[in-house]
Formats: C-alpha cells, structure tokens, sequence
C-alpha cells in the first residue's frame, strides 16, 4: 500500500468532522469546500489543512473564505518548585517558529485531534519535548471551555494546564538545555529552565503569555504576578 492510499480522508478526520459540525451546528450552510494544502502527520493522520469554504450565513452573508483547519491544541505550564528555598521555575521549549524560522520561546504544547482527549495528549507531549512522564490526572485545566486564539480564519481552540511538581535544584536543573523533540515530526527542541518573570520577557506568543496569568491567578500568586 502506498503513502498516498494510507493517508487519512480530509473529511474522515475528527477535526474536519468537528469543524463542520460546529459549523451546521451555528447555521452555516456549507456550499463548497475546496483544499489547497493537507499536511499529515508521519502515520498518514491529518495535521493541519488549508481550505477555501464557499458557505452561507443565516443571514445571508457570505462568510471569509480561508480557513486554516489546525483543531485543537494544549499547553501546559511546568512549575518546578525547588524544595528549600520553594523558588519556583518553568521549563520552556525553543524551537524554531514555522512561519519565519526565527528562534521562538514556549511552553510544551501539543496538537489534539477531536478524537482525543487533550489531557492524555498534554502528559504525552510533556514526556516528548521536555522528558518529564506524569499522569494526565496531575494536571490542572486552566479554561472551562474551549477559547480560540484567533477570531479570524483558523479554527484552532486551545486547553491549557499546568502542573507543580516538588523537586531539588540539581533535578530541576537536570530539565535545562536537553535536546528533545520527536525526528517523525521534525522537531529540534531545546529544553530551557527559568524563572517565572523571565519566561515572561522570554515567550513572545500569546498563548504563552495568557498562560502565565492564568496559573498565577489559579493559584493566587499575586506576588510573582506583579513581577510580570
């Protein structure tokens, strides 16, 4: 069987099914869906997708025709507590951003299919970009429901968690500047470990930023909050 016939539908994948679902759901009426560019994953999934949508308000109104068709995605918060001292750290991810190359500070994040549950894919990515093995159960959700970063022409919904852990400075400081990252899916990750503030003049990316003011609010620490 070749690549091509091992590759996943568009419309058989639970984040297309998800998208139009949420689509007909909000009175969209679907008139066309034409794919410009389907990346898969290296088992043949959908990763992500560029669609033109021909497709009716009910109003209507024709709604913007580009969607980039991402689905959902998670990120996590690793706060290592250093046991004496109980300074806090997070462990960051660098890695090259996809749409300029540039060099680019974040958490360990990670794409969901609908199909998925995000906790079990947020422990998963933590073992894979920074080698830390919990169980999903450790992790706290930050949003109760769904939020979308752009407004615009991505379909793309984030969950964000965060964890505490409790270790030594010389564990903590074992998560610093190992090279990780999956080679199936391109990934050259560099694990970086800082302090709370500096992580926030480090991350440029939305995200990454809201994150912080989420954990630190969950967990009422206001003290480090007015550091940011």
């Amino acid at each position: 069987m070749s690549d091509k016939q091992k590759r996943e539908a568009l419309q058989e994948a639970p984040k297309f099914k998800f998208w139009k679902s949420q689509a007909e759901a909000n009175g969209l009426k679907i008139n066309d869906i034409k794919d410009f560019y389907i990346r898969y994953r290296h088992n043949g999934e959908v990763l992500f997708a560029m669609l033109e949508v021909d497709a009716d308000t009910p109003e209507g109104d024709k709604i913007p025709p580009a969607l980039f068709l991402k689905g959902h995605a998670v990120s996590m918060l690793v706060c290592l507590i250093e046991q004496e001292t109980r300074e806090k750290f997070v462990v960051l991810v660098r890695q090259r951003r996809i749409s300029d190359g540039s060099h680019t500070y974040e958490h360990p994040a990670g794409m969901v299919d609908a199909s998925d549950d995000p906790a079990d894919v947020a422990a998963r990515e933590l073992g894979e970009e920074i080698g830390l093995f919990v169980d999903p159960s450790v992790l706290t959700k930050l949003n109760p429901t769904l939020w979308y970063p752009s407004t615009g022409t991505s379909d793309e919904s984030m969950h964000f968690y965060y964890l505490e852990q409790e270790m030594s400075r010389a564990d903590i400081m074992a998560f610093h500047h190992k090279n990780m990252g999956s080679e199936s899916e391109h990934e050259r990750i560099t694990t970086v470990v800082t302090t709370l503030p500096e992580a926030h003049k480090l991350v440029t990316n939305v995200n990454g930023l809201l994150i912080h003011f989420l954990y630190l609010k969950h967990v009422g620490d206001y003290d480090t909050m007015r550091l940011l």
